[in-house]
């Protein structure tokens, strides 16, 4: 019997080893794989990059499930979505086609803010009471 414990005991060990070291990649709208996805309007570009990569310019941090406070960027501005929680976010905008960033948790990604002047209203897909503001002037 003790055997027979040991041996399942290191099957599941094998087996929940072989999941974490298993990487999946996902593959943004432009083609290119990556590990997280991004949607964006012809005059957004987006692009993923890990969470240890130096950040600079405009940040929407997601931490606690949160977006934190609005940010004020110049129009067309890069902004640079990071993600400090574990599951993955969106940052999607309230409007159909302005942005939509998807970023898996511990990673960030970036997207081209809309050339228009305006208040613009996003939040999480996956976690719809999640809400936050882009204030592009």
């Amino acid at each position: 019997m003790k055997k027979i414990l040991l041996w399942c005991a290191a099957v599941c060990l094998a087996a929940g080893l072989t999941a974490c070291g298993s990487e999946s990649s996902y593959t943004t709208t432009e083609g290119d794989t990556g590990t997280a996805t991004a949607t964006a309007s012809p005059e957004n570009t987006s692009e993923t990059t890990t969470a240890g990569a130096e950040t600079t310019g405009p940040t929407i941090t997601m931490a606690n499930m949160s977006f934190g406070e609005p940010i004020t960027v110049a129009p067309g501005a890069q902004i640079t979505v990071k993600n400090d929680d574990s599951a993955e976010h969106s940052v999607t905008s309230q409007t159909e086609g302005q942005f939509d960033v998807h970023v898996d948790g511990g990673e960030q990604g970036s997207f081209t803010a809309p050339t228009e002047p305006g208040e613009y209203a996003f939040y999480c897909v996956y976690h719809p009471s999640m809400k936050g503001t882009l204030i592009v002037k």
